[in-house]
Parts: C-alpha cells; structure tokens; sequence
C-alpha cells in the first residue's frame, strides 16, 4: 500500500539521520540538528521573556539524569572568552542552550550581559549594548525580534563550541610545524649537510 511506503521511507530515514549522528556527543547531536532544521528553514521557536535570572531558585529540583546545566561563572571559566565580544557571544550561547530551563532563552539583552559578567566575577562593560551591537556587526550575532535584543547564530555557534577556549582541540593540531628533515639544520636558511667525496 502507498500509505505503508511512505512510513517504512520516513523510518529509513530517521535511521539514517539516528546512525549518523550516534558517533557524536548529545551536545554536539542538538547542534548538528538545529543547523539541519535551518538549512531546510524549519526553525520556529518562541522568544522567552527577558530576564536577568542566571541562577536557579533555590528549592528548584535536580535537572534530570542525563541533563547537564552549569551557572554562567563555570562556563565561562571554561570557555574563557578573550574579548568583550567573545564574552557577548559565549552569554548568548549560554541562554540558549546551556542555563537552566527555567531561565533559558532565545535573545539577550545588554541587561542580561551585564548581569552575566557580574555573577562571573568579571570586570563590568562600560556599554554592554554596544557590545552586543559589536558582536552583531562581526556575524556571531543577529538582531532579536525587539530593539536592543540579540540572538545567537550558528557561526556565533561555531565559535563557541568549537574555538573555546583558544589554542584548544583542533586549533592545537593546526599550530603544529612540520618535522625537519634529518641531515640538516638551519644556519641562515641553507642546509649544513656536506657532500662526502667520490
């Protein structure tokens, strides 16, 4: 039967999409997803409300086993952003996808920044706004769906994900020189080898 057909190509393939991403972590899973749903422009999710809450309430259960959330301070020690736009573009990435449930969100706002850089101990920003502005015009962020409001995109994605902290992972690969060839050394730019006699 058609109806029959269409069922066994839609299991084949979520089979496929299920195969290949079962190599990767559940962080990494969620990433390559999402940029899958905007590559074929499915991509519709609510804005929650703006709000500086980055801690969890006291009396708030556990998260559920298998879930990991970190307050800001820890993940920004670990991604240890080196410039006030890294630091814009990791607190963004954070409301999005690593904060509580509670308080996760799709857009940040200047307040939210400063709130974020307060908690991690970190020196305030003479205009987080700006920042944000800052961090829009260099691609890792998109204006939000009101005025001052930014939200993160997937080449801010990448940066976080996979250029933090720096010199870290595949970065360090890159860094790597190529081995000298044995039998010579470098003196000015030329070989020292000596040619024996015939």
């Amino acid at each position: 039967m058609a109806g029959t057909s269409a069922a066994q190509d839609d299991l084949e393939a979520v089979r496929t999409v299920v195969d290949a991403l079962k190599p990767f972590p559940a962080g990494d899973q969620q990433r390559i997803l999402r940029w899958a749903q905007e590559k074929l422009g499915l991509v519709a999710t609510a804005v929650a409300p703006s709000t500086p809450l980055l801690e969890a309430p006291a009396g708030v259960a556990p998260p559920a086993a298998g879930s990991v959330t970190r307050d800001i301070r820890s993940f920004l020690q670990e991604k240890r952003p080196s410039s006030a736009v890294q630091i814009a573009t990791a607190v963004a990435y954070y409301f999005a996808f690593e904060a509580p449930q509670a308080v996760r969100k799709t857009e940040v706002t200047a307040v939210d920044l400063q709130e974020a850089i307060r908690l991690s101990a970190r020196p305030r920003l003479h205009d987080p706004g700006k920042t944000l502005h800052n961090a829009s015009i260099l691609g890792y962020l998109d204006k939000g769906s009101s005025r001052g409001s930014f939200r993160i995109n997937t080449v801010g994605e990448n940066l976080v994900a996979m250029a933090m902290p720096e010199g870290s992972g595949r970065e360090k690969a890159a860094g790597k020189r190529p081995a000298r060839k044995p039998g010579t050394a470098k003196t000015g730019g030329k070989a020292t080898g000596r040619r024996r006699p015939a």
